[in-house]
């Protein structure tokens, strides 16, 4: 038998940490049907013969909604059609702001559904002086009510017992509409006054009209609301106590520190510096070597295959290509290691806090510094969470600067141009030259989103003004589980997506390369062999020559030299114009693009390493391909073009509109190929 189970809360409440201690390793990650966000299921065994299908929905403050996330959860909510439509939910909660979590829990005991009310965090009442009276409050919400710690793993065994349980659960509604105006609603039921009101935004529900304007709705939605908080307030006062001098304690003097206007500011950068200081000088063993294993491996393969084309795509395509994405996975693991520390330990809360101030004046909220710190990790997830930006101005103007903050995506280029083009030294004796570049890559990134939104900002109308609500978590120490699990998702994710994308590049790029016209690349030899007669070239040197002849003769060769008057100005040659060209795909593809370029012909006689093969990279008078001006010019391309297909397809379903998605193509392609270009013709 299996029950499926419904996660739902507020942000910040720990529903995440929930769901991970319930499922464990046994989760997937897909997407809601019709939309690109992001869907967590998992399995949990509880008992002998009941299997739990555990289904994370984004967390929301309302089924009133206000923004696409609440429109998902109500749609899964509402449409018994659905895969994922609920046997039980389970309402997580947290102990310091219990009065306006269950504002949502007694929005979803009304729909009609078996429900569990879990208050999380209960290692936090000795601390914040809470008491609870469980029985009394179980009592009142006619409800199972169950304390939990996803830190010391309290109470867990007791939330399992309570889902195994839901066929006893009290289905009575919590709210008589009636009370809230008896003219309107006289019998009408909970499910029926959201069909109404909002119109049927969900699948599966005819919608109902009752001719109500629009501001007569939102009335009876905040009497509805008040009265619901009155009725909390009553259950709280006979079941919930709080010592308030508690929060007088470390907690609030951390927060008057790292919210600070002068102090929380330099603290973030601070935080920064050492999140890109990381990536170079953690990460360094471990990618040298893996660059190292794939050179040799590149070379063993040629060695010890029988010649021919299957093992050239094998040497000179296939294991280059992958080897320039997985090089990056030490890099990718500690970014997203990061990010997860931040948001565990509540500081990412407090960022959102104290950057709403800097951000009104570009037309964005507080609430826009989650999509932009997001698109540290990957644009597209970051485009899709400015949905809980209420303000639909804000939320557009979020999502169309979002893909200038630097992907992870982004990482291998910036790093391999850094280390080709940057010394590596110390800076005031502590700070690294490399580490402090790749950190003004990230806040350079912020800067054309904070500029580009300013713009914006006097182009699209405002409808009203907003104000930023935020809940302030209590700091808690990172769970290792939840830390290391979103490493390894998130690692996971990046790289069977880049390398899908990369080994059917490396594949085409290949073939591209090995091949050409009959009438040159067919007589590659023996036309070099007349060119050079009588410059008594050793065989080594004869061969190089030939190689050479077939790559610029060749279709990829062709290609790029088609294409090469377009990136000239920006100082590429025909090889890294055909690498950006095909980037576009995804970002990621850019090193391991030229590493399968560079490698053509090489026949992986030499384990030479990706940065050693770009090095020596020289152009027909001798000069080095990657100089200082050629790098910068990359460097800035990068931080200003448009991330990838993917980017746009996930903007072109956010706003549903073409008009936005090709502005913000054109204005990034723009940007990015002026700047480079300007940098190019001033550093050359």
């Amino acid at each position: 038998m299996e029950v499926k189970v419904a996660l739902v809360g507020n942000p910040n409440v720990g529903k995440t940490s929930v769901f991970n201690t319930l499922t464990g390793l046994n989760q997937k990650v897909g997407n809601y049907p019709g939309i690109t966000v992001d869907r967590k299921t998992g399995v949990s065994r509880m008992g002998d013969t009941l299997k739990v299908r555990i289904i994370d929905l984004p967390g929301i403050y309302s089924i009133q909604p206000n923004s696409r996330d609440e429109e998902v959860v109500l749609e899964t909510l509402f449409d018994r059609h659905n895969t994922y439509y609920p046997d039980v939910v389970v309402v997580v909660t947290e102990v310091e702001n219990l009065k306006r979590n269950l504002l949502l829990f007694t929005q979803i005991k009304d729909l009609g559904f078996p429900t569990v009310l879990a208050i999380n965090m209960a290692d936090q009442l000795p601390v914040k002086g809470i008491r609870i009276d469980l029985e009394a409050l179980s009592e009142k919400l006619r409800t199972e009510v169950v304390l939990i710690s996803t830190r010391t793993g309290q109470g867990i065994s007791q939330l399992k017992a309570a889902i195994s349980r839901y066929v006893e659960a009290d289905k009575r509604p919590l709210l008589d509409l009636a009370s809230v105006d008896e003219t309107y609603f006289r019998s009408m039921d909970y499910k029926s006054w959201l069909t109404r009101s909002q119109g049927a935004v969900f699948e599966g529900v005819e919608p109902v009209s009752d001719g109500l304007s629009e501001s007569e709705i939102k009335r009876l939605q905040q009497k509805e609301t008040v009265r619901r908080y009155q009725q909390i307030g009553e259950v709280l006062k006979a079941a919930y106590t709080k010592d308030a001098s508690v929060a007088t304690g470390w907690q609030a003097r951390a927060d008057r520190l790292l919210t600070h206007r002068v102090w929380g500011y330099l603290i973030f950068f601070a935080v920064m510096m050492l999140v890109f200081q990381a990536i170079f000088s953690w990460s360094s063993i471990p990618m040298d070597w893996i660059d190292e294993k794939f050179a040799q491996l590149s070379a063993w393969v040629s060695a010890t295959l029988p010649e021919g084309k299957f093992t050239e795509l094998l040497a000179e395509g296939v294991i280059p290509g992958i080897g320039g994405v997985v090089i990056f996975i030490p890099q990718i693991a500690i970014l997203f290691m990061f990010i997860a520390l931040l948001e565990e330990s509540g500081y990412m809360s407090r960022v959102v806090f104290l950057m709403d101030k800097l951000m009104r004046p570009f037309g964005l909220s507080g609430k826009s510094v989650v999509p932009l710190i997001s698109g540290v990790a990957c644009a597209i997830p970051a485009i899709m969470s400015a949905r809980n930006i209420e303000n639909s101005r804000e939320r557009l103007i979020t999502m169309l600067v979002t893909p200038f903050a630097t992907c992870s995506a982004r990482i291998p280029v910036y790093v391999i141009i850094i280390s080709l083009v940057i010394p590596e030294q110390m800076v005031f004796g502590f700070i690294g030259l490399q580490g402090l570049v790749m950190t003004l890559m990230y806040f350079l990134g912020f800067l054309a989103a904070l500029t580009t939104a300013w713009l914006l900002k006097m182009v699209i109308k405002a409808r009203s003004r907003s104000y930023l609500i935020i809940e302030m978590p209590p700091y808690r120490r990172p769970l290792l589980k939840n830390v290391l699990s979103t490493m390894v998702e998130k690692t996971r994710a990046f790289v069977e997506g880049a390398g899908k994308i990369i080994l059917a590049l490396s594949v085409l790029l290949w073939f591209l390369g090995s091949h050409g016209p009959a009438s040159t690349f067919g007589k590659a030899e023996e036309t070099v062999i007349e060119n050079f007669a009588g410059k008594n070239l050793s065989d080594d040197e004869l061969q190089d020559e030939i190689e050479g002849y077939k790559l610029r003769n060749s279709y990829i060769g062709i290609l790029g030299s088609g294409i090469e008057p377009v990136f000239r100005p920006l100082g590429y040659d025909w090889k890294i114009s055909i690498a950006v060209l095909t980037s576009f795909a995804a970002r990621e593809v850019f090193v391991g693009n030229l590493a399968t370029l560079y490698n053509i012909g090489s026949h992986g006689e030499e384990e030479t390493r990706i940065v050693e093969r770009m090095e020596q990279e020289r152009r027909p008078d001798g000069s080095r391909v990657f100089d200082l001006a050629t790098g910068v010019s990359l460097l800035l391309f990068y931080a200003f073009a448009m991330q990838c297909i993917s980017t746009v397809a996930i903007m072109r379903r956010e706003t549903n509109s073409w008009k936005w998605t090709f502005i913000q193509i054109i204005f990034m392609t723009g940007l990015a190929y002026f700047s480079a270009m300007l940098a190019y013709n001033l550093l050359k």
